[in-house]
């Protein structure tokens, strides 16, 4: 079939198989042409099909030569629908890591499942033994609690008051004033149980029942804080209570497992497309204009580049890993720099219909959301009659 992006909202219900590969070899290429880290040999990323978890795995597998097992939805592709992107990117790391004899393993189902738990830690235990990294990497919109099999879904909300700012359609480029609702409590409560810590927490409990947690393993979980500009609608808001939540969950684990040697983080990351982002009323705007401004500066980064910095110079760096005041690890220090954010606000109050092409990168965005995809990559073919069915080495 001839593969086209299929758009509704910030969602593209298409992805390009080859697109998606050629982008996962780039980065793959982008670590191999780096110093190696000195880092872990047994890695667990759960949700490791895309955005950090996926830059995560490539860096732990291709830059630190680390065995590693992935955890992610599964996807389905018929001769006329096609997979997830991150199936096929997933399908490419698999390639990729068989070529180069790098022990790597998928496992395929829900991440919240106490099953999908237990089938990860057999895999474990029968061809790594233990893992000595664990990333919690997963960013969904739902979430059915184990236990009661209640179903929870988050919401991107302000939280007390509405909010009103500007927001960008990053497919028209038309600027406009949105006001958010603010968020009830049960919403506030929902959010929390999809995207706080608490399934982060049931999976090192059973890595830890199960026997395949090494003593001193480090686990991570990523988070945002973002600037002042959009602090209502993000870190004050619903989802940031949410990371209040995950944060609190890494200190509780990590003083569990520091009797063994073992540490618990949350990595603060830099603002970044991804399709959660591209949701968010506001943050499409404020990212189109940060990307201009630290492309033009020389300080831009995508996951790759944030997931290397993460290893080499923070998770394993040879003095230590450095944290802030709060015991985060912090990999948005660019993004916040005094002079990128004074920036912003001047350029800010500026922006509309007729001036966001000029004073900020929101063809970079539009083209980064696609390329989440697999479209809009250099050397791919987008005419060509593609296969969308592709299978995953080393698939359990």
């Amino acid at each position: 079939m001839i593969i086209k992006p299929r758009t509704r909202g910030f969602i593209c219900t298409t992805a390009h198989p080859a697109g998606c590969a050629q982008q996962v070899l780039e980065q793959i290429g982008y670590i191999r042409a780096r110093p190696s880290v000195k880092g872990p040999q047994r890695v667990l990323v759960i949700g490791a099909s895309t955005g950090y978890g996926l830059a995560s795995r490539i860096t732990a597998a291709f830059g630190a030569g680390a065995a590693t097992v992935g955890v992610y939805r599964p996807s389905t592709a018929t001769a006329v629908r096609t997979a997830s992107a991150g199936w096929y990117n997933s399908a490419a790391f698999e390639q990729a890591a068989l070529e180069t004899d790098l022990s790597s393993y998928s496992v395929c189902g829900d991440a919240f499942t106490q099953e999908t738990k237990e089938r990860t830690a057999d895999l474990i235990r029968r061809e790594l033994g233990q893992v000595d990294l664990v990333i919690y990497s997963v960013a969904t919109g739902r979430r059915t609690d184990p236990v009661t099999g209640q179903v929870h879904n988050s919401v991107l909300k302000p939280i007390g008051e509405p909010y009103t700012n500007k927001t960008v359609n990053f497919h028209t480029g038309e600027v406009s004033q949105v006001t958010v609702d603010a968020a009830t409590e049960q919403e506030i409560d929902a959010t929390v149980q999809v995207m706080g810590g608490e399934d982060w927490q049931l999976w090192i409990d059973s890595l830890k029942a199960a026997g395949v947690l090494a003593d001193n393993a480090i686990t991570l979980a990523f988070s945002y804080i973002g600037p002042e500009l959009t602090q209502e609608i993000y870190r004050k808001g619903t989802i940031g209570r949410a990371k209040d939540h995950l944060e609190a969950t890494a200190r509780l684990l990590d003083s569990q497992l520091a009797p063994g040697g073992g540490r618990a983080y949350v990595a603060v990351s830099k603002g970044l497309v991804t399709q959660s982002s591209s949701a968010l009323p506001v943050v499409p705007l404020y990212i189109s204009l940060l990307y201009k401004i630290m492309k033009e500066q020389g300080t831009h980064e995508g996951c790759i580049e944030q997931a290397y910095r993460l290893f080499n110079e923070r998770l394993y760096a040879a003095g230590g890993t450095p944290v802030d005041e709060n015991g985060r690890i912090r990999i948005d220090d660019r993004e916040l720099e005094p002079a990128v954010q004074a920036e912003v606000d001047r350029l800010w109050a500026q922006l509309a219909t007729g001036t966001v092409n000029e004073l900020s990168d929101l063809h970079g965005y539009r083209e980064a959301f696609f390329q989440l995809f697999g479209f809009e990559t250099a050397g791919i073919d987008y005419e060509a009659d593609t296969d969308p069915v592709v299978a995953v080495p080393n698939r359990f």
